[in-house]
């Protein structure tokens, strides 16, 4: 019996997309529920499993162009392979025929262990009786570079050793003439390893042509203009120092900070509600509901999924949902519609350290929330120099709907929240 394996619906506006990547080699044995192939598509990469297991037999080679429905794939069910157990490679199958040759290579590669460890016995002997003769200055052990939580052991052993290695090398007498000091020549270093010619052309993913449509179609149909403020990230810290903790043991996620700034943008949305449109044709529509798209990193470029009714949700739920949106777009298990019907956008480059950035809004939405790195700085706060933990916000948006007056008093509201984050609490 064969299994034909199809490519799988995306989502209501996906009907085609590339077999960027085959998982499992043409003729492998494969269990139910194992992932055969990619499928990426012009809003995510996905993983499509076997609905069976089976015998592996592609129909279509990498990078073809397929639609949704196509046979990409057979499994073949007949035969001892459809009885393999869930989960059991082909490679872990072992035919009876082959065990006594295994068992005579096992047999030789022990003699030859057995050879070996005598010669290192006898060699280790040498070695004893010659260090019994004479005994070898003390020296301080290096901590193996396989083992990097070594290092500080290591280190401590070596401070609390009594004797140093000079104290315990033997001192020459006053009316002898110092040896000269032998000191060891470090290796020169291995010489960096880089790609071979001048230049490597990698072809532009179906997901990356996409986004690069995205933006350059954004900036040339939209009249894009940033503005800027800081926050005081003080109170916020202070929480999450006091209740980080039993909030982590309660919820099972940590508190971050992205949670505090979804809630402060939901919030701000409600009163601004120009920063939560779209523009359709001649018309701006106005959202009365508040999908948050977070950024997200991947090696596949960035992805942003989306946070739904963000302002229907608590500090746990976001940062649950948050933390399982960007566990899935890593592994390539995001839908379509995790990626779509986003109202607003927020996007972090604080977390590779960028101090100030202007990001470029998502089509079709009309603002996106740029967050930046957190730096320790001087300032005057009721007529005294304090020192604040302090984050550059930028909000870019589109000029034709949103107004300079409404943008900055929209990130001005943002920066009240979250300095005061007991607002939230209170409905203020």
């Amino acid at each position: 019996m064969n299994i034909d394996i199809t490519v799988p619906s995306p989502g209501e506006s996906v009907s085609s997309g590339i077999l960027a990547k085959w998982l499992k080699p043409d003729g492998a044995t494969v269990a139910e529920g194992d992932d055969v192939f990619e499928l990426e598509t012009d809003k995510a990469t996905m993983a499509v499993p076997a609905k069976s297991a089976g015998i592996l037999h592609h129909r279509a080679p990498e990078g073809a162009e397929v639609n949704v429905g196509d046979v990409v794939a057979v499994l073949e069910t007949d035969g001892e392979s459809s009885a393999a157990p869930k989960g059991k490679s082909a490679k872990a199958e072992a035919k009876p025929e082959s065990e006594p040759e295994a068992k005579v290579e096992v047999n030789a590669e022990a003699k030859a262990e057995t050879k070996l460890a005598g010669k290192a016995t006898s060699k280790k002997s040498a070695k004893k009786e010659v260090a019994e003769e004479k005994p070898a200055p003390a020296k301080k052990s290096a901590p193996s570079p396989a083992d990097p939580e070594s290092g500080a052991e290591a280190k401590s052993e070596a401070e609390s050793e009594p004797v140093s290695e000079t104290q315990a090398e033997p001192k020459p007498a006053p009316s002898a003439t110092p040896a000269p000091e032998r000191r060891a020549v470090p290796p020169p270093p291995a010489p960096s390893a880089r790609p071979a010619g001048r230049q490597t052309r990698e072809r532009m993913t179906t997901l990356r042509k996409r986004i690069a449509e995205n933006l350059v179609n954004s900036q040339r149909n939209s009249a894009h203009l940033s503005t800027f403020n800081e926050v005081d990230l003080d109170r916020y810290m202070i929480i999450r120092k006091n209740h980080g903790e039993a909030f982590e043991k309660r919820h099972g996620v940590k508190l971050g900070f992205m949670s505090i700034f979804v809630r402060a943008c939901s919030r701000a949305l409600t009163e601004f509600p120009g920063v939560n449109a779209v523009v359709d044709g001649e018309d701006i529509v106005f959202n009365h509901y508040y999908n948050i798209g977070v950024a997200v990193s991947t090696d596949r470029g960035l992805i942003v999924p989306v946070l739904r009714d963000a302002d229907q949700k608590n500090f746990a739920q976001i940062e649950t949902e948050i933390r399982d949106l960007a566990v899935r777009a890593r592994e390539k298990r995001l839908n379509v519609d995790d990626l779509t019907g986003g109202t607003f956008t927020i996007t972090n480059g604080g977390v590779f350290g960028s101090l100030l950035s202007t990001p470029i809004p998502t089509p079709p939405q009309t603002a996106i929330l740029g967050m930046h790195t957190i730096q320790k700085r001087a300032m005057v706060v009721n007529d005294a120099i304090v020192i604040r933990p302090m984050m550059y916000v930028a909000l870019t948006y589109d000029h034709r709907v949103i107004d300079g007056r409404e943008a900055v008093s929209f990130l001005v509201r943002v920066k009240q929240i979250v300095e005061d984050p007991n607002s939230l609490l209170f409905d203020l």
